[in-house]
């Protein structure tokens, strides 16, 4: 699933001054609508930004061969990396013009393996949401059933860029 739009050199991305020009949550939109630069991670994990709301972002995407282990299956590297967008998104989505955010913390607990190939979304949502500190959790469900592969939680820091 590629994305909308995802930058493929440095100069691509946005710059700092626009990123702080805008709230956490204009920015999200922007992603999602393809105007601003997806996570070239994403491109690489072959998932993009879904879903956007204030205190709540999804994504959606599906591992591929590429993704695997040494052994064949999905690769946890995988889970955290679609797990950690949605929960840092999440924080984000509340940060205010002027600040940003980075993770200080990320866990993630795989309950059973999502086969190669399946689509699933992964959501995250805010927990709490404070001047220095956000905290939130996350789901990664098979997108046609509901299946849950694996949950997540992160602690961010709040900062601001001004």
């Amino acid at each position: 699933m590629p994305p909308k739009f995802t930058a493929e050199t440095p100069d691509q991305l946005i710059s700092p001054d626009a990123l702080l020009s805008m709230s956490g949550y204009a920015f999200l939109c922007a992603v999602r609508d393809g105007t601003i630069s997806g996570p070239p991670i994403g491109a690489v994990c072959g998932f993009l930004i879904d879903e956007v709301e204030e205190g709540r972002v999804s994504f959606r995407g599906a591992p591929s061969f590429e993704h695997t282990n040494i052994v064949g299956g999905v690769h946890g590297g995988w889970y955290a990396t679609i797990l950690d967008s949605c929960l840092a998104c999440a924080v984000t989505s509340l940060t205010p013009q002027g600040s940003y955010m980075t993770t200080l913390e990320l866990k993630i607990n795989i309950t059973r393996a999502v086969p190669i190939g399946t689509e699933v979304i992964a959501t995250g949502t805010i927990q709490h949401m404070g001047r220095s500190t956000g905290v939130a959790s996350a789901e990664l469900r098979d997108a046609k059933t509901g299946r849950l592969y694996a949950t997540g939680s992160t602690t961010c820091m709040i900062l601001n860029g001004t």
